[in-house]
């Protein structure tokens, strides 16, 4: 293996892992197609990142954090489910996005290309997820009170909005991540299938979300190498591999 192959396996596992981990609390709180719609929301961001040549996480991140902070207030001003407004802001952004992305830089954006992995990328992708761990430990607790009950957790007086807020934004940060390793289209399905394949195999929710953190690292892990021994594109490959896995673990289930 050369250097640059080492850098893309682990900066795709770290992606695999993060995504794994706060997908599990996605799952449980019903927004499997939050994921999916939100890493659209990246587009115009990588499109002005591509125009100002600049890193392009930055300009999905910002993007991501733009619509995520309007998401949040429109949903407690307007009482409008964050699945609505998610959907109105995916559709809008796609739209924009499409229209900024210079025709080249196009597919790249929509399906990622994880051999564009540069050691900043890496280096981005090892501190975000480890804030991302750091900062769900802290709010997992109270994150699952209100997945529970809403009003249960409002009246051990926790800061249910906050939380959710917090929550969203580290959706945000590790679809960001996620970009170059499988894309904007793709990169929903990376957040969502190890979690919903860890609920196949799992006994009790410690175990789910350790499994759904495994599933990630493997769907990534095994991905690359499949692309990168068959010789086609890594980022549709990634998400194959976690699609294979969830067959595989469904049908043993009902096995």
């Amino acid at each position: 293996m050369d250097n640059s192959f080492i850098l893309q396996l682990a900066t795709g596992t770290l992606v695999g892992l993060g995504a794994g981990y706060v997908g599990s609390f996605m799952v449980l709180r019903r927004m499997s197609l939050v994921g999916d719609a939100l890493s659209h929301v990246a587009l115009p961001g990588i499109a002005v990142s591509l125009l100002l040549n600049i890193n392009p996480f930055f300009g999905a991140f910002a993007a991501l954090l733009l619509v995520t902070i309007l998401i949040w207030l429109l949903e407690r001003k307007t009482e409008i489910p964050s699945e609505t407004l998610v959907g109105i802001m995916f559709t809008l952004s796609l739209t924009l996005g499409l229209l900024l992305t210079p025709e080249p830089e196009l597919l790249e954006a929509l399906f990622g290309d994880i051999t564009q992995i540069q050691y900043l990328d890496f280096i981005i992708t090892l501190v975000s997820v480890i804030a991302i761990f750091i900062v769900m430990k802290k709010i997992s607790e109270k994150l699952m009170l209100g997945i529970v009950s809403k009003e249960m957790a409002q009246a051990n007086k926790i800061p249910i909005n906050k939380i959710n807020f917090v929550f969203l934004f580290l959706v945000a940060v590790i679809v960001a991540l996620g970009l170059k390793v499988v894309g904007t289209l793709l990169m929903g399905a990376l957040v969502i299938i190890p979690a919903a394949t860890a609920k196949n195999t799992s006994v009790n929710l410690s175990q789910y979300t350790k499994l759904s953190m495994v599933f990630g690292v493997l769907s990534a892990f095994l991905g690359l190498l499949a692309a990168t021994y068959i010789g086609i594109t890594p980022g549709p490959t990634i998400v194959l591999t976690a699609g294979i896995i969830f067959m595989v673990t469904l049908f043993f289930k009902r096995k």
